[in-house]
């Protein structure tokens, strides 16, 4: 590394026009090789070419060799460019969703895929991933949802972290890590209707107890890089807002590493109503504490004129360029700037058989088993399967994130899987319908009909059906909100011609959402669902299917029973007038035409087996309220437990999940918590006592006026196999002098 001294000495010789384009990033190459300008080459300029901060989009080893050797030999300075692209779950190897490795409820295996991911991308020549999405989404409407970890604070601060740290490891500047960009700050995933790009309103105590913690993880992980959200928050937009970038961010959650705008978010300002001009959009920018924007041009345009006209500091301008050159010197830059960009190293990590080894395992255990009636799962070797659906032999297999980098053509599909693990008698197919991209609303498609004559009489000839559904991947990820979260139409017909057939059906839906499955859970006999799969999905979901490997993947989101219940979370506030019944009651929470509840809750997923859960045993029930001090603390205060048994004949994987509720606080609290989980493997028949560390840390919350704050009383630890479980025991921290009401 330079060091800071030496930064500050190069930045002192760089003029304000060499500073404006440090601050700029480029997208992509022209077809000749040549460098692209801002905005997709609308704004071609030399000096730009040779002093840009960085390139958005372009790996491939030989490619940024080529480019960077380019650049340094123009640029006067010898400043290394950085290049950044989304990789989001894998590079050239796709994992599942970000939605389906949070599925999996196990953040180190999602650490061990972007572990890969970042050889991969590194090996091509890239610095700086736009990930993780810290985003807590609890609106299947929004499409984006299928880059997030869901609707849980806890369990998506524990993936964020996990990103993280597989990206970066313990040395960003280490031979295959990259420097991880946390998104989109903050609140993002709460738009308005579910609506991409919409307005958001929260206010500070949920800003603080359900938005911030999977941000403040990522960068408690030491992540490099944070991007502020597209949207207005309370009327301000998040590219704009000194108040979040700055008086949060900075000064109080401290973070110190580089700030680069959302794609054309500086330029967007403007279009939000609180800028005139681009000249306005930069000055607010900067102002709030942006340090790159994102291939618009209001940086490189005006912050000269800026500067002149005493509207910006010269100090402004040093400070966003220190952070900038600061990070290139982490990763190492200056000393190698071609980094891992290697074409014989790119050529043996990519799609390699461990990597791929890696996803395989990954897909199988991200998908979650919602409904077994029968035992109809696992198939069985004596069973002939007639395997239909538009997705059952289709490669769309990766989200549109994924697609940036990975190909289609790589993947696996599920009649492929089938056909190949030889553990079936006979898989006979046929695709049953079209598979309709809603995005494209002049799209012309071929005629149901005959193809749904086909599967319902190849169906008569078979044992089981397996029926592959789901959604286009343009219908999810960026720009893929949708009102109606249901099936598509045909694929919904498809259904229910076929469960006339009188034959066991097992459906396995690929989405990037929670769909409203509540037709097609009541079709069907059994239900797996898949998520996007990614490279190795089409085997992943084999391996589910024939009982190679068994389920354990668990819901990180609710699913709801239609589009109407939307947004739907499980740690909602208590209502004055609760349901309790699940049933419509006339002045009781609720609805009119079906439960309040979701169709399957969050933490939900079957096995192969079965589970029992002794009640919840406590190591002590009334604890001292703990000191000023150990409140902030991660030690015990008690342990709360259960004995977990496999009650069935095989063995299997159970997700023991502890959730937390404050029975009365100053502030309306969340009916409960996620606090903690343990993935627990028995053998049949095993038992297993399963226990956690109930600390203060897990019973504050954040009041508005008084920070993070813990308060005597009474609470409630819940272990069961999902957040709908009843079994709690109670316990109370007791003031000295009080009693169990905290009085």
């Amino acid at each position: 590394m330079i060091g800071k001294e030496r930064i500050r000495e190069l930045i002192s010789r760089m003029t304000v026009r060499e500073k404006a384009a440090e601050m700029s990033q480029l997208w992509g190459e022209n077809p000749d090789g040549t460098l692209m300008g801002l905005e997709q080459g609308i704004h071609r300029d030399p000096f730009l070419d040779a002093n840009a901060g960085s390139l958005l989009g372009y790996y491939g080893a030989e490619r940024t060799i080529r480019a960077q050797k380019m650049h340094l030999e123009k640029n006067r300075h010898k400043i290394p460019l950085l290049f950044m692209t989304d990789v989001i779950h894998g590079f050239k190897t796709a994992f599942p969703s970000v939605l389906g490795l949070a599925a999996t409820w196990n953040p180190k295996l999602a650490e061990q895929t972007a572990a890969v991911a970042a050889a991969e991308a590194a090996s091509s020549g890239v610095c700086v991933t736009f990930s993780p999405m810290a985003d807590l989404v609890r609106d299947a409407r929004w499409g984006r949802v299928t880059e997030s970890a869901g609707e849980d604070p806890y369990l998506n601060a524990l993936f964020a972290a996990a990103f993280v740290r597989g990206y970066q490891g313990d040395d960003v500047s280490a031979p295959g890590k990259i420097a991880s960009c946390v998104k989109h700050f903050a609140g993002y995933g709460a738009a308005e209707g579910g609506r991409d790009y919409d307005s958001v309103q929260i206010g500070e105590a949920s800003l603080w107890n359900d938005y911030l913690p999977p941000f403040l993880a990522a960068m408690e992980a030491g992540c490099k890089l944070l991007m502020p959200a597209f949207h207005t928050m309370d009327g301000v937009p998040c590219t704009a807002s000194r108040e979040l970038l700055t008086g949060l961010l900075r000064d109080r959650l401290g973070f110190t590493g580089t700030v680069i705008s959302d794609c054309t978010a500086v330029w967007e300002l403007i279009c939000h109503g609180v800028c005139a001009d681009e000249k306005e959009a930069a000055l607010a920018a900067v102002g709030a504490g942006v340090d790159i924007e994102m291939v618009s041009s209001s940086f490189y345009d005006n912050l000269e004129s800026l500067l002149a006209e005493g509207k910006m500091t010269m100090e402004q301008l040093d400070n966003a360029v220190e952070r900038i050159l600061t990070l290139k010197d982490e990763l190492g830059l200056f000393e190698n700037p071609y980094k891992d960009a290697d074409p014989e190293a790119e050529q043996k990590l990519l799609l390699c058989p461990a990597h791929r080894q890696l996803a395989r395992e990954a897909a199988a255990n991200s998908a979650v088993l919602l409904k077994n009636e029968g035992g109809v799962l696992p198939l069985r070797p004596s069973d002939k399967i007639a395997l239909i659906g538009p997705l059952s032999h289709s490669r769309k297999l990766i989200d549109t994130w994924g697609l940036v980098n990975s190909d289609e053509k790589d993947c696996v599909t599920v009649k492929q899987a089938l056909l190949g693990c030889g553990q079936l008698s006979g898989v006979l197919h046929a695709p049953g319908c079209c598979l309709k991209n809603d995005c494209e609303p002049d799209a012309v498609y071929p005629d149901d009909a005959p193809l749904m004559e086909e599967a319902l009489a190849l169906a008569e000839e078979c044992d089981k059906i397996v029926l592959v559904l789901g959604e286009h991947p343009d219908m999810s990820g960026e720009s893929g909100s949708r009102s109606h979260i249901d099936l598509p139409d045909n694929q919904m017909e498809l259904l229910s011609r076929l469960s006339q057939a009188g034959k066991p059906i097992v459906t396995v839906v690929l989405a990037g959402r929670p769909l409203a499955l509540t037709r097609a859970s009541q079709l069907s006999d059994a239900l797996l669902y898949a998520w996007y799969p990614g490279t190795e999905g089409g085997n992943g979901i084999a391996d589910v299917l024939t009982g190679k490997t068994g389920p354990s993947g668990r819901l990180p989101m609710s699913f709801p029973r239609s589009s109407g219940q939307c947004p739907i979370y499980y740690n909602h506030l208590p209502t004055g007038r609760p349901n309790r019944s699940g049933a419509y009651e006339r002045f009781k929470n609720g609805y009119v035409d079906q439960p309040p509840g979701p169709l399957y809750p969050f933490g939900y997923g079957l096995t192969y087996t079965r589970f029992s859960y002794s009640p919840v045993r406590l190591s002590a029930r009334q604890i001292p309220f703990p000191s000023q001090g150990a409140q902030a603390g991660g030690d015990a205060l008690l342990t709360a437990e259960v004995t977990l048994k496999n009650e069935g004949s095989r063995p299997g994987t159970e997700t023991v999940q502890l959730y937390l509720q404050d029975v009365a606080a100053q502030r309306s609290r969340p009916v409960r918590l996620l606090k903690g989980f343990s993935r627990e493997t028995l053998a049949p028949g095993e038992s297993r006592t399963v226990r956690f560390s109930v600390t203060a840390d897990m019973l504050t919350y954040y009041l508005p006026g008084s920070g993070h704050v813990l308060e005597p009383g009474a609470f409630r630890a819940f272990i069961g196999p999902d957040s709908e479980t009843r079994s709690f025991a109670e316990f109370f921290l007791l003031q000295e002098g009080g009693d169990e009401n905290g009085m």
